[in-house]
């Protein structure tokens, strides 16, 4: 029923992810996000709520805010970002 994002840089996805996560830099993710882009990822449309996070919660914040604005609902960020979920003992493991 949640589908994690990982906004980071592919540099920084290196190091490991929230297990399942899709990966999806910032800047392409408008473009993974609209139904009409041919570069829609289906995580986006398969109805589940959205986790967006980053490396610290910044830039998940501003995303989370974007596609608030084109018309996505059910979705929020992990505040803290990745280094917070590590930290709490979040699963970590490969991008899905």
């Amino acid at each position: 029923s949640v589908q994690f994002v990982d906004i980071r840089e592919p540099a920084e996805i290196a190091a490991g992810t929230v297990a399942g996560a899709v990966a999806v830099p910032r800047g392409l993710l408008e473009f993974a996000a609209d139904p009409d882009s041919p570069s829609l990822k289906p995580q986006f449309s398969a109805g589940k709520k959205l986790v967006l996070f980053c490396a610290s919660g910044g830039r998940s914040a501003l995303a989370t805010k974007t596609l608030t604005e084109m018309g996505f609902t059910d979705l929020c960020h992990i505040a803290g970002g990745f280094t917070a979920w590590k930290a709490a003992g979040g699963k970590v493991g490969e991008p899905g």
